[in-house]
């Protein structure tokens, strides 16, 4: 019985993540949620593309349960996950994510917590659903802040949901901010 709780409570977290990270794109210019903003490259769009084909193949090869959208071989990952090319579209990037989401949730939905699965591309490849659900979740938590650092980066706006956002004040937080910078300087 615990099983099905905890398999329900990071499911459910999951799912609240992933909406998370789609809601970044929210209201956003194609250029803006394509534009590199780190030195790396990483972007808004790349990062929902990037988690899009994550799910699907942690979900879908690891279990033997291969994603009916063609994906590329992980043997040849080149990167090419983490941005979008001008060809493709906000709508079909998310449109994928959300057929990876609705492919992932049968797997969960099917398969107990300690049914075996291998990711071939690990150290230790062998693996069960519950391992491999902690990491698509830290995953896309952790892409899910990068998205949070980046969109505020981009016009201020932060949080997890439309419904929790606050209008941005922008003179209360050049306040913080300033404060903040004497704090670290007077560190020195």
């Amino acid at each position: 019985m615990i099983d099905d709780v905890a398999k329900d409570f990071l499911h459910d977290r999951l799912k609240t993540v992933r909406e998370a990270l789609v809601w970044k794109l929210d209201a956003l210019s194609e250029y803006d949620i394509r534009r590199p903003l780190t030195a790396t490259g990483t972007n808004l769009l790349g990062l929902v593309k990037h988690m899009a084909t994550g799910e699907a193949w942690y979900f879908g090869e690891v279990f033997g349960r291969p994603s009916p959208e063609p994906l590329g071989r992980w043997q040849d990952a080149d990167g090419s996950d983490l941005w979008a090319t001008p060809a493709e579209h906000r709508d079909q990037i998310i449109g994928f994510y959300q057929r990876a989401w609705k492919h992932a949730d049968a797997t969960i939905g099917e398969l107990s917590l300690d049914a075996p699965g291998h990711v071939p591309w690990w150290p230790r490849p062998d693996v069960t659903l519950f391992g491999v659900m902690i990491h698509v979740l830290q995953e896309t938590t952790r892409h899910a802040g990068h998205a949070d650092i980046l969109r505020e980066q981009l016009d201020g706006r932060t949080g997890l949901r439309a419904e929790h956002e606050e209008q941005v004040d922008t003179a209360a937080r050049a306040t913080h901010r300033a404060k903040l910078e004497r704090a670290a300087q007077a560190a020195r």
